[in-house]
Parts: C-alpha cells; sequence; structure tokens
C-alpha cells in the first residue's frame, strides 16, 4: 500500500545534539576567551592559549570574557560521555586505573580543549563511574583501559 507522505533525509538523520541550548545555532563573535580554563574561541574553534599563532596574540588582549561549552556544562553538571568500571580487578589497582585515566584525559585536552572528565563517582571499593564531557573522550578512555 502507498502513502502519500513525503520523506525527506532528514526524517532517518541521527540528530546527536538535538537538545536545545547545548550547541549555539551561529557561531559566536571572535575572539572570546573562557573565565574558566583561559581557552580562546579563534577561527570558529576552541583553543589553548599556547596554540594561538603569534599573529593573532595582540587582538587577545580585546578578547570577550564567556563560559566555553565545556565550563558551562560543568556548571551544569550535564556530562555527555560515562566510563563506568567494576570488579575485583579495578579494587586491586585502583589508583593506577585512575592515574591512567586522567593522564588520557590530560592528553586529549591538549588536542581538544572542551574534552575533560566532570567528575568521579566512586561507590565502594569496587565500582567508579567517570564523567566526561564528550562522547568521544569516553570511547578514548575505553581503549586506553583495553
Amino acid at each position: 500500500m502507498r502513502s502519500n507522505k513525503r520523506y525527506t533525509n532528514t526524517t532517518f538523520t541521527k540528530r546527536v545534539d538535538h537538545e536545545e541550548g547545548l550547541r549555539p545555532m551561529r557561531h559566536a563573535l571572535e575572539p572570546l576567551v573562557c573565565k574558566g580554563r583561559g581557552t580562546f574561541y579563534l577561527h570558529q574553534h576552541w583553543t589553548n592559549a599556547r596554540d594561538v599563532p603569534r599573529k593573532k596574540r595582540p587582538s587577545l588582549g580585546l578578547a570577550f570574557p564567556t563560559l566555553c561549552p565545556a565550563c558551562r556544562q560543568q556548571r551544569e553538571a550535564l556530562p555527555r560521555g560515562f566510563v563506568h568500571l567494576d570488579g575485583t580487578f579495578l579494587s586491586l589497582h585502583r589508583e593506577e586505573i585512575e592515574r591512567l585515566l586522567s593522564n588520557a584525559a590530560n592528553r586529549a585536552t591538549e588536542n581538544n580543549p572542551l574534552a575533560r572528565i566532570l567528575g568521579w563517582e566512586r561507590s565502594g571499593i569496587r565500582q567508579i563511574t567517570v564523567k566526561t564531557t564528550t562522547e568521544h573522550l569516553a570511547q578514548r578512555l575505553g581503549h586506553e583501559l583495553q
């Protein structure tokens, strides 16, 4: 049986960041500086201060202070990724695993300043849940553990 409905490509497209208020519709005026971490918004990307080209550094004094999306997520407690760990191996090597995860997150932050660990939930000795700002960071932490 045929239908008169017209389907478009957007009907079947997965929209990951569809929730309202998480991603701005238009890019902001540049340059911006994050009040929380000191990252800069240049060329429609958030970058670390040391990655800003020397030619652009004089204009950073005129940067408008704001909060980057990761700081906003941290303030509103809206994690995007989770890594849940449990078991006896975790209880035996807890400090080593936590150090491994935090070092991997620090390396990821060098490439993407918006990828951060938002918090650690420790449920007893045998369980840890790590909350991250992006799903990709959670996947990266999982691969690092593997």
